[in-house]
């Protein structure tokens, strides 16, 4: 099983190479990875716990939406902060409610059955599309861009809580709307406010351990995922949204070697997609997806031209945004992770229909990403929603700003005696992001700071900034009561 599961690990990166390549959504081939191997495929390995997959796919799921808030900037998504929350949430509700009524339809199922069904694959993957759009080289505007990333971050809570709702409603008596919807309320209000209070902590904890191997900080922060999201859903909030406003949290405080962990779950996010989509194709029986096919395809019609474009038109027109912009909104609703794993909650809670609706969900996901997610390049252009490399940059390389802006330069800087600086870490000065110390000289010898070093007083420091940055933090290496004194000297880079 060891081997089995090194091999398909490695087999699920060289296949990320196949996507790269051809356009071919990484997600399909992984899900395709796991069927080949499992026990209908070519390996014949028997896995059928469905326990088991929805543990892996929960865990993982909490690790993915932490680094892909880790990875989202406060500044990115505050403008879109009204749109993409409301398509987050108002959207999820009116396409699982019009998804799951015409499942009652084309399914045979029960009222609550059909909801169900819509909770579940409510949510969208954002990691998926902007995969698809690199490999192919599409560029989307950031407003675009990170209106996706933040509907994706936090549509994935609103579907859990759809899903265990309905399934509530189908097995207890007495549970009506109105409680789940004071319930909704509580959970998310408890899961965002402890989500940002959790990675505070965090922040606060990494920057003053001082611990003696640098190794041991991503165990800290792995460790810390897993007591943000385990210790919220346990006082009743939502542990993914905490997840996801803790990454984000996080994302836009400085701390020690963020730039590292940041990198490091990155891994993790992608060991987590790969093994989550390995197993739950393992878990999949092919020859039980065939009798599902036909009716599953109307259900995917209806997701992906009526039931997805209603909500995303009536939630975002009215924030006045263009037609081209929504009806893009709406095509890019692909569906991943999320609704695959959320599949296997009503398989386990032993819900009538249960395995009907598992593979229906997992035949959607697998029409919606071979049909939507080859199509997206094509429909950001005919929409003239590509944008120039310049508009799509999200992020500050240092490495382009040294190699072709003029208007930054090398600047030696003092740190004076009883200046703010002098006894501060690094990572506590709050420098802007375009600004960077690259050499500390002390007593004759020359070091490279890190976050963790502590600048003293006589320290000069060599720092790569614009000179408006460096007039911006000048009072932090100047003595109190010296407002005058402009202790650098600047170098054309």
């Amino acid at each position: 099983m060891i081997l089995a599961a090194a091999a398909l690990l490695l087999g699920g990166v060289l296949l990320s190479k196949t996507s790269s390549r051809f356009g071919v959504p990484s997600l399909l081939l992984f899900l395709s990875l796991g069927m080949l191997a499992g026990s209908e495929g070519l390996l014949g390995i028997e896995f059928d716990d469905v326990d088991l997959a929805r543990s892996v796919g929960i865990i993982a799921l909490a690790f993915i939406l932490f680094s892909g808030g880790l990875s989202t900037r406060w500044s990115d998504i505050a403008p879109v902060l009204g749109p993409g929350l409301a398509l987050a949430s108002v959207g999820v509700v009116v396409s699982a409610v019009v998804l799951g009524w015409f499942a009652t339809l084309i399914l045979e199922l029960s009222m609550l059955e059909g909801m169900l069904l819509g909770g579940v694959i409510a949510s969208t993957d954002a990691a998926a599309v902007f995969s698809i759009l690199r490999s192919r080289g599409v560029r989307l505007g950031k407003r675009m861009q990170a209106m996706l990333e933040l509907e994706s971050g936090s549509n994935d809570p609103a579907a859990v809580f759809l899903t265990v709702g309905f399934i509530s409603l189908i097995e207890t008596d007495g549970t009506t709307i109105a409680d789940l919807a004071g319930s909704f309320v509580v959970q998310m209000s408890v899961g965002g406010v402890a989500g940002f209070l959790f990675a505070r902590a965090a922040v606060f904890l990494v920057n003053r351990l001082r611990l003696e191997f640098d190794g041991l900080y991503p165990v800290v922060t792995f460790a810390f995922v897993l007591l943000v999201f385990e210790s919220v859903t346990w006082v009743g909030g939502s542990g993914f949204l905490a997840a996801y406003v803790a990454g984000v949290t996080m994302a836009n405080h400085d701390f020690l070697h963020k730039r590292s962990l940041i990198r490091f779950h990155d891994a993790i996010a992608w060991l987590m997609q790969i093994g989550m989509f390995v197993v739950l194709g393992l878990l999949v029986f092919p020859s039980q997806l065939l009798p599902v096919a036909g009716p599953a395809l109307l259900v995917a019609g209806v997701l992906m031209f009526v039931a997805r474009p209603l909500a995303a038109f009536l939630t975002l027109l009215p924030f006045r945004m263009e037609v081209r912009e929504i009806t893009f909104v709406s095509w890019v609703g692909l569906r991943g992770a999320a609704p695959v794993i959320l599949a296997t909650f009503p398989v386990a809670a032993g819900v009538p229909n249960a395995d009907r609706i598992f593979n229906v969900v997992f035949f959607v996901v697998l029409t919606s990403v071979l049909v939507q997610g080859t199509t997206i390049p094509l429909v950001a252009r005919r929409l003239g929603l590509e944008a120039g490399p310049e508009a799509a940059s999200t992020s500050v390389s240092f490495d382009a700003v040294i190699a072709g802006d003029s208007h930054h330069q090398l600047h030696e800087v003092r740190v004076e005696n009883g200046a703010p600086a002098a006894g501060a870490l690094v990572v506590e000065l709050g420098l802007p992001r375009q600004m960077l110390i690259l050499l500390v000289r002390r007593a004759g010898t020359t070091l490279m700071p890190e976050g963790s070093t502590v600048l003293k007083a006589g320290d000069e420091l060599l720092v790569f900034a614009e000179r408006s940055a460096l007039t911006e933090v000048e009072p932090l290496f100047t003595a109190p009561g010296d407002p005058g004194r402009t202790p650098t000297r600047g170098d054309e880079a």
